[in-house]
């Protein structure tokens, strides 16, 4: 029996209290306590006992329960929105670019105020909030105005509030995604970073070690990339399809892109096809109001159609073509759309109405430069004219009057160019690498915007140059003379019908197998048409069969290169005469963009590939197992679509690829201007168009602004020995020589006439839809804007050429067989500036014999 002490209390439940237990224990009750069961009540754990039934251990694992968070007590106060005004207006407009309402300054510093309390400015809250407040504002694509009444903005607040304890931000499972840069600071506590699935804290990230920018989405890289598999180039190089590529439209209103918001269909509702329209010209007009010849000084009377822009310079100004009505005799500038009228007659287009155009005494400005032909978006100077017979030159066609129809009278044209084309640096609101004045940073620019869902370049282009340089610009890879790794082989139409290509093809594979190990080129592009005639359609005897025969065959010349098959990778481009597309079209325009050549014919090639990695022990790209972890990436087969992209290190690097024999589109729907430098006895060029060395200049003073200088064009053709750039505008007071037509190349000139349309009217097929038809929820990927650092045109009715226009490199390197020439294989090899012995890089053409 145990006798209890007096001094020892008894609760309710018989227990004594730890307070007034005594320290010394009874003998007695320590013996009690030793003897008794360890566990006299049942066990909490749901898993049984150890048992040799169940094959249970001893002591069960008890799961891991995170601690509870305690939420540091704020007190709310009543911040006024102008006290908040000036660290909102440092965070957001200065540092972020972006505009904040009456209405979005009053919703912030209600929420500050109730959620950070007393100590929004000296603990520095306030501006951690307002910090991630505008990243993620940038994350949704909600414009450069920030609307307090937005759900954008309300959502923002909503899920910050979620994820904030004593005013302070949270990371974690528990809090928002890794994108929305709500990262854990250095000084929080490790345990915020709990999973609410019972699993093991793990270290939280710091601010300065995350990717706490817009764009980060698609892209894992560290700062020192110590892996093989992260030291290859290949490990940067993306190719992106076009129905993959995001779809954006310009909000005149915000002056932003967005998102579209409904869901991309091939069977579209009509008005998405004026959708397309409108939103082409409404990138095209932004583009020009950030042009100098285009912007205007506020003390300049406003009544002044050339008005003086900052620089002393004639400003030119856009009239809408609604706005021609009662102004007869008047001088005009339009922007706006080439078409051809139920009559026949040519007109002009945009977003207020149409008018019939006449273009018999108009000259192009530079002369003879660039292309013009219906379903381009141009610009023209002129007189307006009003006719009172007859409303409109369709004779009274029904409903073509007033604003959105046609508009009587016409508009005589005298000067017409392509609008002026804008820099991929100042698209992006960056400096380049050779530029650093005041005119490369015209406006905000575009630098959050990630157009290829690859980061956009103000999130992670500095770090991806970086990256670039550690992994293919060091010193001992430039200084030993081997071949670059940043190399890319383009070869042209390649058809698979004729023996030759084969035998060509395997030429140039085998110049380039030969190179050092290491040093071999990173990609192959290899594009169509694989046939001469449509085999689908029966164009060839054995249809679908014989067309699966010339991919065996090419598998079979692929199969003898394993040198290349597992270090590089190979990008096909499907033509006009490509499955399944062909098969009802017989070889004729298709809708772009096209889809790639089916699986079912290309399987052999994707085999030939797997075995090449297979037995160089390489893991087969997009196939891994368990059972290749750690191992090297191999080479792959990717079949693109056209056109489609290739990315390299995110938005450093962008290749446009596009099959198309677009030239002789070009001369067939060209419309005829007046040529004022071609005498009467000189002769004809073979091809249709009058193309002469001299260019304008000097412009009159009602004419269009003036071209590109030589430095600013930097347009050179790279396969002459000599470079041969445009010719630099004269002085002033210099008088313009006009040279022999002699001096400059035809083929030079063609391709810079080819080149400038092209780039100046940023979209891929500037032709009407009966030309070259266009899947109208798909243009995104018919679009060069921003401009890409590189472009392939593969035009077999071109001549081959390397062209830099605006900073962008085209190149063409037409078929793989040269016409003309028995046993001469032709291709392009183009190399990444800055990674070989010279560090011009750019294209070259080149040829060997077979």
């Amino acid at each position: 029996m145990i006798v209890q002490s007096p001094r020892q209390k008894r609760t309710k439940n018989g227990q004594t209290n730890a307070q007034d237990r005594p320290s010394r224990p009874q003998p007695q009750a320590a013996a009690a306590g030793f003897f008794a069961p360890k566990n006299t009540a049942g066990p909490s754990n749901p898993i049984p006992s150890s048992s040799p039934a169940f094959a249970t251990p001893v002591h069960p694992l008890k799961p891991f329960q995170p601690p509870v968070l305690t939420k540091a007590a704020i007190l709310p106060i009543i911040l006024p929105p102008a006290t908040l005004r000036p660290l909102a207006f440092r965070t957001f407009t200065k540092k972020h670019s972006l505009t904040l309402t009456s209405t979005a300054l009053q919703e912030l510093a209600t929420f500050i105020g109730r959620h950070c309390g007393s100590g929004w400015r000296e603990e520095g809250l306030a501006e951690k909030v307002l910090e991630e407040v505008a990243r993620s504002w940038k994350n949704r694509n909600g414009g450069v105005i920030v609307e307090g009444n937005s759900p954008e903005l309300k959502d923002i607040l909503k899920t910050l509030e979620g994820n904030m304890s004593g005013g302070k931000i949270l990371t974690g499972p528990r809090s928002l995604s890794r994108q929305n840069s709500l990262l854990l600071e250095p000084d929080q506590d490790e345990q915020h970073a709990h999973s609410r699935l019972g699993l093991r804290p793990v270290p939280s990230l710091t601010r300065e070690d995350s990717n706490a920018s817009f764009g980060m989405s698609g892209l894992e890289f560290t700062e020192e990339p110590e892996d093989d598999s992260v030291r290859d180039v290949r490990r940067w190089l993306k190719v992106i399809h076009a129905f993959d590529q995001p779809r954006l439209m310009y909000n005149v209103g915000k002056k932003h892109f967005e998102r579209y918001p409904s869901k991309p269909s091939l069977l579209p509702a009509a008005s998405h096809k004026t959708d397309a329209f409108r939103n082409r010209y409404n990138v095209i007009h932004q583009r020009i109001l950030r042009n100098e010849a285009f912007q205007s000084s506020s003390v300049q009377g406003s009544s002044l159609r050339q008005r003086t822009n900052a620089n002393g310079l004639s400003s030119h100004k856009i009239t809408p073509i609604a706005n021609l009505l009662g102004r007869h005799g008047s001088n005009h500038m339009l922007l706006g759309m080439l078409v051809v009228l139920p009559t026949g007659s040519l007109a002009i287009s945009d977003l207020t109405g149409t008018i019939t155009l006449d273009l018999s005494h108009a000259v192009a400005i530079p002369e003879d430069s660039a292309w013009f032909t219906p379903g381009m978006i141009v610009l023209i100077d002129g007189v307006y004219e009003e006719e009172e017979e007859t409303m409109t030159m369709g004779n009274g066609l029904s409903g073509s009057s007033g604003v959105g129809g046609t508009i009587g009278g016409r508009f005589q044209g005298f000067f017409i160019g392509q609008p002026p084309c804008e820099k991929r640096r100042v698209t992006l609101g960056v400096s380049g690498p050779d530029g650093t004045g005041a005119d490369h940073t015209i406006g905000g620019g575009f630098g959050w915007i990630d157009f290829l869902g690859v980061g956009s370049e103000r999130a992670v282009g500095s770090k991806m140059r970086k990256l670039e340089h550690r992994i293919l610009r060091q010193p001992a890879l430039l200084e030993d003379g081997r071949p670059s790794r940043g190399r890319a082989v383009i070869i042209g139409e390649l058809n698979l019908d004729q023996p030759r290509s084969l035998q060509a093809l395997r030429k140039i594979l085998g110049l380039y197998a030969s190179d050092p190990e290491g040093c071999t080129p990173m990609t192959f592009v290899l594009a169509g048409n694989f046939t001469q005639h449509a085999v689908m359609a029966r164009g060839g005897s054995g249809g679908s069969i014989e067309y699966k025969e010339f991919f065996d065959a090419l598998a079979s010349t692929l199969a003898d290169f394993p040198s290349l098959l597992t270090t590089a990778t190979f990008v096909f481009v499907p033509g006009d005469n490509d499955g399944w597309v062909s098969a009802f079209s017989g070889g004729a325009a298709t809708p772009l963009p096209r889809k790639p050549v089916p699986d079912l014919f290309t399987s052999r090639i994707r085999r030939v590939f797997a075995a090449a990695n297979a037995e160089a022990g390489l893991a087969n790209p997009g196939k891994e197992t368990e059972n290749d972890a750690g191992k090297r990436k191999g080479g792959e087969a990717v079949w693109t679509t056209n056109p489609s992209r290739i990315t390299l290190f995110g938005p450093s690097h962008e290749m446009v690829l596009f099959r198309d024999d677009i030239s002789a589109r070009l001369r067939r729907a060209s419309v005829r201007l007046k040529n004022t430098s071609k005498s009467p006895d000189e002769p004809e060029p073979p091809t249709n168009g009058n193309d002469d060395s001299a260019m304008e200049n000097q412009c009159p003073p009602s004419s269009l602004p003036d071209a590109p200088d030589a430095d600013d064009e930097d347009m050179a053709d790279t396969t002459m020995t000599d470079a041969m750039d445009v010719d630099s505008a004269p002085a002033p007071n210099q008088k313009t020589t006009m040279l022999p037509p002699s001096s400059i190349p035809y083929d030079v000139l063609a391709a810079r006439k080819l080149v400038k349309t092209i780039l100046d009217q940023g979209y891929l097929a500037p032709f009407r839809q009966a030309i070259r038809p266009v899947h109208w929820d798909y243009t995104s990927a018919m679009y060069l804007y921003p401009l890409p650092t590189a472009m392939v045109l593969v035009d077999t009715t071109a001549p081959p050429f390397c062209v830099t226009y605006e900073g962008c490199h085209v190149m063409n390197p037409g078929s793989i067989l040269v016409p003309g020439r028995k046993g001469a294989a032709r291709w392009v090899e183009y190399e990444l500036p800055g990674v070989g012995g010279t560090g011009t890089g750019g294209g070259r053409v080149r040829e060997c014999t077979f």
